[in-house]
């Protein structure tokens, strides 16, 4: 057994044919698990701090993993501080409900969500509402990954944090990487001009060292993703311009839907609460319901 006190803490930043790749002050370690972390079936994942012995050159041996401070499961990431969840205003269209479902999810993880809405040069002004509409209630970046626009308020939102890229195939994850990280050469793939969605690209996850400090995860595409498994009466709650109208709801356990006496409908009345958004909720409301209902 390895003496504490000699022990180097870093960050898995991938895993790959039973190495882990940690990343201490020094740069990339080669690392192999602690034959009692095999025993025990301890699973390690790209982003868990870890204690390890350093071995030759730039070997080493995990010894220990650190606590979580959280872990998605898809993609499977831990200690993330942020989800950066890309859209394309155009060349795919934005698709609000799946978008709804990464805010959801990163709600449920504890995660912060920023929203970055990519190929603002092909924006019309229909799409540039969409943008509106969300900056409300939450943090938005705007980019454009062929012009730059965007891309320094972007690199500055992800200096000193771990972050994860996610968002459907097409909108320009990869690209916007290339362009934030001299040297990085991620794979873009193009947009089928005939179903107009995106190839995957991106094959495994990895932790990308930035030069402000923190890493960026880049992710598979997803062309759709289901709704965290979760109550109807839970919904509201993990809308921010919503959840604050259901306190003074008549019926507890109001899905804010049919009910009567419901503040939140009341709210959409007033116009304190968008009609768009409140669409986008009972849309939401209605996949978690049917799902019960199977």
């Amino acid at each position: 057994m390895n003496n504490q006190d000699n022990l180097i803490e870093g960050i898995v930043v991938k895993a790959y044919g039973g190495f882990f790749y940690v990343y201490d002050d020094q740069g990339m370690r080669e690392c192999t698990l602690r034959g009692r972390l095999r025993y025990k079936k301890q699973q390690v994942l790209v982003g868990d701090r870890v204690l390890m012995a350093p071995g030759q050159g730039r070997g080493g041996v995990v010894e220990d993993v650190l606590p979580r401070r959280s872990t998605l499961t898809r993609p499977v990431v831990a200690n993330v501080d942020q989800a950066v969840i890309i859209f394309s205003l155009r060349d795919p269209e934005p698709n609000p409900g799946l978008l709804e479902r990464f805010l959801i999810t990163a709600a449920l993880n504890g995660i912060a969500p920023v929203i970055c809405f990519n190929k603002v040069d092909l924006a019309t002004e229909r799409q540039l509402e969409l943008v509106s509409n969300y900056r409300e209630y939450y943090p938005v970046v705007v980019t454009s990954a062929k012009t730059g626009n965007g891309l320094c308020l972007l690199r500055e939102t992800l200096n000193g944090k771990i972050s994860v890229f996610a968002g459907p195939s097409g909108v320009g994850k990869s690209t916007i990487l290339n362009s934030l990280i001299p040297g990085l050469k991620q794979k873009t793939g193009e947009v089928s001009a005939k179903l107009k969605s995106g190839r995957h690209t991106t094959r495994h996850i990895e932790l990308i060292p930035l030069a402000g400090g923190g890493f960026v995860a880049d992710t598979p595409g997803f062309s759709n993703l289901d709704l965290p498994d979760i109550k109807p009466e839970d919904l509201a709650g993990l809308f921010p311009d919503i959840g604050g109208y259901q306190t003074n709801c008549f019926f507890t356990g109001c899905l804010h839907y049919k009910e009567p006496g419901c503040s939140i409908k009341e709210a959409v009345e007033q116009g304190k609460i968008g009609e768009a958004r409140y669409r986008q909720y009972l849309e939401s409301l209605a996949q978690l319901i049917d799902r019960r209902k199977r």
